[in-house]
């Protein structure tokens, strides 16, 4: 028996961008048909008369680590925001800390309609960041923060962070029929060593591995990088055998022209986080750019703590609204945004053949939509209802891998009041230990 979603209006995103009112059936974890009308004989009905079926979103940056730390690390640039607030307090986690951490990320993310997501992960219990993932239903990558030199609290030996990566990679990668997925996961260039680069490198080759790391995030940390190697952030991965259609790069604001013709040339992916590029005062990426020279881009909010909520409804209208004051107004428009936080995410991640569009066969990864709200209505283009006017609150069911983890807007594999209790109490605890 399978799961009939009858009469919701579907947003395809597939080749033609088809759109209509129809019925999908879900069997095991794929999507088995989509049609105007599909019989109804020996299925679990749900009837989404009067509501909207995407596929399900894509945030292609995140840490969860973080989440804990919202609201206590504001108006700092980043590397003031790193070094005084973010590295110490992800040294002061502890187990349970960072349990409630991921868990209070995670409910966030799929409340708002988030399906998969890229996760930068943490340096150390990173076992734990996997056991929520797995336990809250999400499509996810992440993978251990690995850094082993310059000014931060937990770097640790090279063959240390290697060894550890590859122990979780063997644990990890694959599990949940590959819901479960590993990244590797290098803090940012001035934070590891040619050694350890070397090592990702391997690791990326060896297991085929996606290579997540930050790059040409803010004018400071550009300069911190051109000083102590002599390349800017693309240079330095060019320059060193570094770059695939499996390097994807947080942010790249601080990019030249030269630089946007090495990352077309080398299939490099960009992760665009608009929230906390606007709020550590760092930028704005060249978006419209990359689109012409088509680079792959994907949407995330980054970390809680820069932005300070983990929406991508946000980041979709932030995304569309900010390009067009330096840009022209045609410089972005709501069917592009809607397309990095679904086809396009897909593709920087290498998914695209499984997630970010409805399609027969694809995984069964679906986001429903109630717009009938006064913030919402009226409308004539649902793309631009979605992106400029649409709420993480307007979310109603989440169906990841042909299973509810959201339905009637409720978590259906954690509690939300515990969630809530939990991250309270835990946070009063981390203050203490790094009085």
């Amino acid at each position: 028996m399978g799961i009939l979603l009858k009469n919701g209006y579907i947003v395809t995103q597939n080749e033609q961008r088809e759109q209509f009112q129809g019925d999908i059936l879900v069997e095991g974890n794929r999507i088995q048909a989509i049609a105007p009308s599909i019989s109804e004989e020996g299925h679990s009905i749900v009837d989404l008369s009067g509501l909207v079926v995407v596929p399900g979103l894509i945030q292609t940056h995140v840490h969860l680590c973080q989440t804990l730390f919202r609201n206590l690390a504001d108006d700092l640039e980043l590397l003031d925001w790193l070094e005084q607030r973010i590295w110490p307090f992800e040294m002061a986690h502890n187990p349970d800390s960072l349990r409630i951490s991921a868990r209070l990320g995670l409910a966030e993310l799929l409340l708002g309609g988030t399906t998969t997501i890229q996760d930068m992960g943490n340096g150390k219990f990173q076992d734990i960041i996997f056991q929520e993932m797995k336990r809250s239903g999400i499509r996810g990558f992440s993978g251990k923060v690995m850094m082993d030199q310059g000014n931060q609290p937990y770097k640790e030996p090279t063959e240390t962070v290697l060894s550890e990566t590859e122990e979780l990679i063997r644990k990890w990668h694959g599990q949940e029929e590959n819901r479960i997925q590993y990244a590797l996961a290098p803090r940012f260039v001035p934070s590891c060593s040619m050694d350890l680069w070397k090592g990702v490198k391997e690791l990326s080759d060896k297991y085929h591995l996606i290579i997540h790391t930050h790059a040409s995030e803010n004018r400071k940390e550009w300069q911190l990088v051109k000083d102590t190697t002599g390349y800017s952030n693309i240079e330095f991965f060019v320059k060193n055998d570094l770059v695939s259609s499996r390097l994807n790069l947080a942010h790249c604001i601080w990019v030249s022209e030269e630089e946007i013709q090495m990352m077309s040339e080398y299939s490099i992916n960009v992760l665009h986080c608009p929230s906390a590029n606007l709020k550590l005062g760092s930028g704005i990426a060249p978006i419209p750019r990359y689109w012409e020279q088509g680079i792959h881009v994907g949407l995330g909010a980054d970390g809680a703590p820069c932005n300070n909520n983990l929406d991508i409804f946000v980041e979709m209208r932030l995304a569309a609204l900010i390009q067009k004051p330096q840009r022209g107004v045609k410089s972005t428009n709501a069917q592009q945004i809607f397309d990095m936080a679904t086809i396009e995410g897909a593709r920087v991640l290498g998914l695209e053949d499984e997630i970010g569009s409805i399609e027969v066969g694809k995984k069964a990864d679906l986001t429903i939509l109630d717009l009938n709200k006064v913030h919402a209505i009226p409308a004539d283009n649902i793309y631009s209802q979605i992106v400029y006017s649409a709420h993480a609150s307007d979310v109603k069911h989440v169906l990841i891998d042909g299973k509810w983890v959201v339905f009637n807007r409720e978590l259906q594999n954690d509690n939300y009041s515990e969630i809530v209790q939990t991250a309270w109490s835990e946070v009063q605890k981390l203050f203490k230990r790094i009085e």
